[in-house]
């Protein structure tokens, strides 16, 4: 059986005529590299042509597997289930609308080669009044997780985070959120094992065909409840 070098996980749902052509992207920067590679498709049960879409690319890619959920489970779910399946010693996702570009993948394994067990994405805005906005927001979820986590991570939300894998294995049997608030904990569940974390500044563009879904009120209740309910967690264990 072949050895798997690196394993990118792909959580899917509803992801939109411009899917095919970001994987497309992926593929070749993960072509660049020496190393053996697979991709692993999460299918969270989307409501539009992302599954169709997911059958038509593994017939193309012969390293490329799948996972198909009965029902939607959730981000979080969906990245999880990917690292159990994967195979490669570095394991990493990014988010498939590639507002932050596939040209950070290699940056990102060469970190957990050169000896780190974790590498998180610290996203910079440049450019339009709607990534001021978000960078705001960014900034401020992140200083309420350091003071109430106490964690020294600036960007736990990015989606793009790489492992390795053996070491991020034992941190997913205790972090249970199933959703987007799984970022957040798994990054703070890895500190607290004593997993060494570096972190990349990655530029974040936002695409103008995608609609944002944040619901800022009820968002931001619902953050700050998930952080309060984790840190009164780690504190009374």
């Amino acid at each position: 059986m072949r050895i798997i070098d690196i394993t990118i996980i792909i959580p899917c749902y509803n992801e939109g005529p411009t899917f095919e052509e970001s994987v497309d992207k992926i593929v070749r920067e993960l072509k660049n590299l020496k190393e053996n590679w697979e991709i692993i498709f999460v299918e969270d049960k989307s409501q539009d042509e992302t599954k169709k879409s997911i059958e038509r690319l593994v017939r193309l890619i012969k390293n490329s597997k799948t996972i198909y959920h009965k029902k939607n489970q959730g981000r979080g779910k969906s990245v999880a289930d990917g690292i159990r399946k994967s195979m490669g010693e570095i394991c990493g996702y990014l988010d498939v609308d590639l507002e932050v570009g596939a040209k950070y993948i290699p940056l990102f394994v060469k970190e957990i080669e050169e000896g780190k067990d974790m590498v998180v994405g610290k996203r910079f805005y440049e450019g339009e009044a709607n990534s001021f906005f978000r960078y705001i927001l960014s900034k401020a979820y992140a200083q309420i997780v350091k003071i109430l986590l106490k964690i020294p991570i600036d960007d736990t939300e990015a989606g793009y985070k790489f492992f390795r894998r053996k070491k991020i294995l034992p941190v997913l049997s205790i972090t249970f959120d199933k959703h987007w608030f799984w970022d957040t904990e798994i990054c703070a569940r890895a500190f607290w094992s004593g997993l060494s974390i570096s972190q990349i500044p990655v530029l974040f563009v936002r695409r103008a065909d995608k609609k944002s879904t944040v619901k800022i009120i009820p968002d931001t209740l619902y953050y700050i409840v998930k952080i309060l309910n984790l840190s009164f967690k780690k504190k009374y264990k």
